[in-house]
């Protein structure tokens, strides 16, 4: 089986219930193509539809296309152009009832310390495929809290995604 170093997210099918996840949009911004491909197999496996884009202004351009809703955006905090929070306040505006999820490798960063404390939906990598299945179905079942956070409207949930 085929292992990811820094996700050691296994290339295999993760069967379940497919129809759960059909109708959910998620927009996966990640600046290594490598743990993209194989976080955007994860959830594609599981019925989520992906967008991909390998940076902040490749996602602003992809969802200024975007016709349909976005109900979650999976962000890299540490990306070269425009870091993750950034990425979400600007997405705010575009999409405010899409929630968020931060994820890192680098918990020592100052962006990524100030998203934790500020209590920001996060996922730290390394992540096993049922830990980043588990977070994304956490996330986007929380009811809607206006954010407090300072970092974007969309950071903290909105409605929840009937997702059963």
């Amino acid at each position: 089986m085929a292992t990811n170093q820094i996700g050691e997210l296994p290339l295999q099918n993760h069967s379940g219930p497919h129809t759960r996840n059909e109708g959910i949009t998620i927009l996966l911004v990640e600046d290594d193509s490598s743990v993209r491909r194989l976080v955007s197999q994860t959830l594609m496996l599981t019925g989520y539809t992906v967008l991909e884009a390998a940076n902040g202004p490749e996602a602003l351009q992809l969802m200024e296309q975007q016709a349909g809703e976005v109900h979650l955006l999976l962000t890299d905090v540490v990306m070269p152009y425009m870091n993750g929070g950034e990425l979400a306040e600007r997405l705010a505006g575009i999409c405010p009832r899409m929630r968020v999820l931060f994820t890192s490798g680098y918990m020592d960063d100052a962006v990524v310390q100030k998203v934790v404390a500020l209590g920001a939906q996060f996922l730290p990598k390394p992540f096993s495929p049922s830990t980043l299945m588990n977070k994304v179905r956490e996330v986007l079942e929380q009811p809607f809290r206006e954010s407090h956070t300072g970092l974007a409207p969309g950071v903290n949930p909105q409605k929840p995604v009937d997702i059963h």
